[in-house]
C-alpha cells in the first residue's frame, strides 16, 4: 500500500493484525521487512503498521537528500496517521525510528500512547556513527543472498556471536536486493550525503530534551549487549530518569537486535500491556 506525503512523494506502509495501533519505524538504511517477527509474535495483540520511510524500500526517492531529516520524517508519520484516520499511535522505533518518535514528543506528544525504542536513546556513541558511514551509500559486495549468509557469520560475529547462517540469509533478504551484477541498496544512496551534512559540526546535539519529553507515557527500550550506538551507561541514565521505562538487553547482539530474541518479545509484550486499548 502507499500514500502521498505533504510534498508528493509515494510512501510505502503496509497494515496487518488487530488491536492498539503500533507503528513500527525502521532504522537508517531499512525497511518496514524488519518488523516480520513483530507481526508473527504479535499481529492477534496489535495493528500492526509499517512504513517506509522517503528514501528507503518501497518508497520514493527524494530529489532533494536534505530532506532525509528526522523532521521530515517525522512530518510523513503524520501524514500516514491522518491518512489512516488514526488520532494517536505507539511508536516502536529502530535505531533512526527510534529518534523520529522522541522528535514527535516534542511537538505532537498528543499524537503519541507509547514509544518502544530498539537500540537508540538520547547519546549516540560516536564508533556506532563511524561504522554506520563506513558502509552507508554504499554496496555490500555480495554476489548473492547466499554469499552474504555465508560472509555475516564471520563478519559479524564480534558482535553477534552464534548467529546462524540462514539467519543472516533472512537478515540480507530483508537489507538488499538481488541483482544481476550482486546485491544492491534498497535505499537511496544520497542518503550517506544527508547524513555527512547533519553531522558536518564536531557537536553533538544535546538530544536529553527529546528523551524527557517522553515523560507520562508508557516507554520501552530494547538494547543489544553489544551495542556501538547505545552504550550501557546511556541506559543507565535513561532508567535513572525512567525508572518506570521497561528496559531489556539481549546478549549476544549489537546494533540493532531483530527482535526475535525472547527479551526482545518480552519487553515488546510488556509494553503493549501498558497501551491503552482505544487509540483511534
Amino acid at each position: 500500500m502507499h500514500f502521498r506525503s505533504r510534498d508528493g512523494l509515494r510512501l510505502a506502509y503496509d497494515v496487518a493484525g488487530s488491536g492498539p495501533p503500533l507503528l513500527c519505524l525502521a532504522g537508517l538504511t531499512r525497511n518496514m521487512d524488519d518488523f516480520e517477527p513483530v507481526i508473527e509474535h504479535f499481529a492477534d495483540r496489535a495493528r500492526i503498521i509499517r512504513l517506509d520511510s522517503r528514501g528507503r524500500g518501497g518508497s520514493d526517492h527524494d530529489p532533494d537528500f536534505m530532506n532525509y531529516s528526522l523532521l521530515c520524517e517525522g512530518r510523513d508519520v503524520l501524514d500516514l496517521l491522518d491518512h489512516l484516520g488514526l488520532a494517536k499511535v505507539a511508536i516502536l522505533g529502530t535505531s533512526r525510528g527510534g529518534l523520529i518518535a522522541m522528535t514527535l514528543a516534542v511537538g505532537h506528544k498528543q499524537r503519541l500512547t507509547g514509544v518502544c525504542l530498539n537500540d537508540i536513546g538520547p547519546m549516540i556513541d560516536p564508533a556506532g556513527l563511524g561504522y554506520i558511514m563506513s558502509y552507508l551509500g554504499k554496496r555490500p559486495g555480495y554476489a548473492d543472498f547466499d554469499d552474504a549468509a555465508d560472509q555475516l557469520v564471520t563478519k559479524m560475529a564480534r558482535r553477534f556471536p552464534g548467529v546462524s547462517r540462514e539467519t543472516w540469509r533472512t537478515y540480507a533478504t530483508r537489507l538488499w536486493d538481488e541483482a544481476p551484477d550482486g546485491l544492491a541498496l534498497r535505499y537511496d544512496p544520497n542518503l550517506r550525503h544527508a547524513v555527512a551534512e547533519a553531522s558536518a559540526t564536531d557537536a553533538m546535539p544535546d538530544l536529553w530534551p527529546l528523551f524527557d519529553a517522553l515523560d507520562g507515557l508508557p516507554l520501552a527500550v530494547i538494547r543489544g549487549v553489544n551495542s556501538d550506538i547505545l552504550s550501557a551507561e546511556t541506559l543507565h541514565e535513561m532508567q535513572r530518569r525512567r525508572p518506570d521505562m521497561i528496559a531489556a538487553e539481549v546478549p549476544d547482539r549489537g546494533h540493532v537486535p531483530f527482535l526475535d530474541e525472547p527479551e526482545s518479545l518480552a519487553a515488546l509484550s510488556a509494553f503493549l500491556d501498558r497501551l491503552p486499548c482505544g487509540s483511534h
